[in-house]
């Protein structure tokens, strides 16, 4: 696999690192090339690393090139080891992000990537959740929407402005918190390449 240098560690409030430099180093590379294979028609396939890196976890994976977002696919829920949720996920975000048009090979000698590792969602009352370190899954019926933890922290939002943004993108009201709507947090693990731009307006990522 091509190689990385330093991890950028994660920088939100109340996270403990749960995977150490290598680990992370790691799951890098494994995003990296499985984007470069899947670009140029090779199987890429990987035995479990580590039993650490065995475990299932929910996972987005964040695609930047000349600074800008370019992409960005996640599963909240833990389907997958996380060495496979990071494979499935970096090759998705290149390719099948309806919002922009797949990465080319040429782009990816100068992509940056961030990997956002979650925690199990818990449900929440709203006076429960801290800017900065909760990232926020609101649902009602058929609609869901995610918003990572990043996301309010970049904008300056209060809790009241992240819940309404978070039904927004549900595709609810934004009001649908204060009326049966099920509000759920989870905190989440974030290392990216060196120098990468994780502050875009559009890290506000959803669920595929």
């Amino acid at each position: 696999m091509s190689q990385q240098s330093e991890v950028s560690p994660s920088t939100f409030s109340g996270v403990q690192p749960e995977y150490n430099p290598e680990e992370r180093k790691l799951l890098l590379q494994i995003a990296h090339e499985s984007i470069s294979s899947f670009l140029l028609g090779r199987d890429f396939s990987l035995p479990a690393p580590a039993p650490h890196l065995a475990q299932p976890r929910g996972v987005f994976t964040t695609l930047y090139s000349d600074r800008r977002l370019r992409g960005c696919v996640g599963f909240p829920a833990p389907i997958l080891p996380v060495y496979r949720a990071v494979m499935e996920t970096a090759r998705a975000a290149a390719c099948e992000d309806p919002r922009f048009r797949p990465i080319s090979l040429q782009e990816t000698r100068a992509l940056q990537i961030s990997i956002s590792v979650l925690s199990p969602l818990q449900q929440v009352s709203p006076d429960e959740i801290e800017i900065g370190r909760h990232g926020l899954v609101i649902s009602k019926g058929a609609h869901r929407g995610l918003l990572l933890p990043q996301v309010p922290a970049e904008h300056g939002w209060d809790r009241v402005t992240f819940l309404e943004q978070t039904c927004l993108k549900a595709g609810l009201s934004p009001d649908a918190w204060l009326s049966g709507a099920h509000i759920e947090a989870f905190t989440a693990e974030v290392f990216a390449d060196p120098g990468c731009v994780a502050s875009s307006s559009r890290t506000d990522a959803e669920g595929t």
